[in-house]
């Protein structure tokens, strides 16, 4: 993978702003030439997409098992988009993975119990579990995409090499600016090759 400073940061796809797990499936960038861009590839990043996202503390100590972790459910959710956009049977690995991250973290708050104000309910992230929580939250956030009333409108990007996703709007079936003048471009190209042949 290369490294993410070689080539300019694109827009989030449409949906990722309301789907964490679409940003999660989309921090894979192809790009042409056969290279790739890994957003969570080194711990570094994997920590600063979770921070960034609400999912981890500023002061979390990842490791390379936690990183690890999730990049693999990015893979496993990114076969279950794969599945839902060409309308074939989900993988048993990756619907086993997604129920795995679900079930990591207690989803209701608990009840705790403080000697001068009481009983109170809240969610605690030891610093053991705070990626189990992650994980269980995008897992969650997948789950409620693929069983939603966005599931319809979940699509790959139409633009080659890309392999984003995104939550269509319109007729639109690119993840970014970018995508869509290069699938522009190629039918052009197509056409005049065509037309100059003929």
């Amino acid at each position: 993978m290369d490294d993410p400073t070689t080539e300019p940061e694109l827009p989030p796809a449409p949906g990722e702003e309301r789907y964490p797990s679409l940003a999660l499936v989309n921090t894979v960038i192809a790009l042409p030439g056969g290279r790739f861009i890994d957003l969570l590839g080194t711990v570094p990043a994997a920590k600063r997409w979770l921070v960034e996202r609400d999912l981890a503390p500023v002061d979390t100590d990842l490791r390379e098992m936690c990183a690890s972790q999730l990049r693999s459910l990015r893979e496993q959710v990114r076969a279950l988009f794969a599945s839902r956009t060409a309308a074939l049977p989900a993988l048993p690995a990756a619907l086993s993975a997604v129920n795995d991250a679900l079930t990591r973290a207690p989803t209701a708050p608990l009840l705790l119990w403080d000697d001068k104000t009481g009983p109170y309910r809240a969610t605690t992230h030891p610093t053991t579990q705070i990626v189990d929580h992650a994980l269980a939250t995008l897992a969650a956030d997948a789950a409620d995409l693929l069983t939603g009333p966005d599931a319809e409108r979940l699509t790959a990007c139409g633009s080659t090499p890309c392999n984003r996703y995104l939550v269509r709007h319109g007729r639109r079936h690119w993840c970014s600016t970018r995508c869509g003048d290069r699938a522009r471009a190629a039918r052009a190209y197509a056409r005049r090759s065509r037309s100059g042949t003929g």
